[in-house]
């Protein structure tokens, strides 16, 4: 049985799983998926203030602080206990094109020639790290909900501001994917 959790889950088990949360939380209690709001809880439990954006009755998401709790919990037992010692297999055409911008050490899926602190204060590492973090910030806030939130809760509530949410982050995904990205690492 644990070799079976140490090995990659095809989509059309791990999908469905995902998306069986869903009924799930809005069967057991009326709630909504979503991981971006539990920022603002924990910011409005812990941050007595007059903001008006943190004036709220917090206590009813307290749910929505353990299940992200839960996810950290168990990233943190599957790393431990279940990670496989074997190294992530990554497309050979993608290892060269990372290659030619000079991306060549990785620990699992993080590239450690980008992701590490000496790079933090270099222009690549901080436009990656400190600018790509605020824009995913700052995206999340202004659709209203992660991605998450309005790909999985929202399309499957039928909600119109979800499917253009969702299109966005795919657009915006491309984009920076095959436009942007380029041009940051060649710096």
């Amino acid at each position: 049985m644990l070799e079976f959790l140490k090995q990659p889950w095809p989509w059309y088990i791990s999908g469905p799983l995902i998306g069986l949360t869903v009924p799930v939380l809005l069967i057991i209690g009326n709630k909504s998926f979503g991981i971006s709001s539990s920022l603002r809880h924990i910011c409005a439990s812990c941050i007595p203030s007059n903001i008006p954006f943190f004036k709220y009755d917090w206590k009813k998401e307290v749910w929505n602080l353990f299940f992200v709790a839960g996810i950290f919990l168990g990233g943190l037992i599957a790393a431990h206990y279940l990670s496989n010692p074997e190294p992530v297999k990554v497309n050979p055409k993608l290892v060269n094109e990372l290659a030619a911008y000079g991306v060549t050490h990785y620990d699992n899926l993080v590239p450690q020639d980008l992701m590490n602190w000496q790079s933090l204060f270099t222009l690549k590492g901080f436009i990656l790290m400190v600018v790509g973090g605020f824009l995913v910030g700052f995206g999340t806030r202004y659709a209203g909900g992660c991605t998450s939130g309005h790909a999985i809760m929202g399309l499957s509530n039928l909600q119109w501001p979800s499917l253009i949410a969702t299109i966005c982050f795919m657009i915006g995904g491309f984009i920076m994917a095959n436009l942007f990205l380029p041009l940051i690492l060649s710096l």
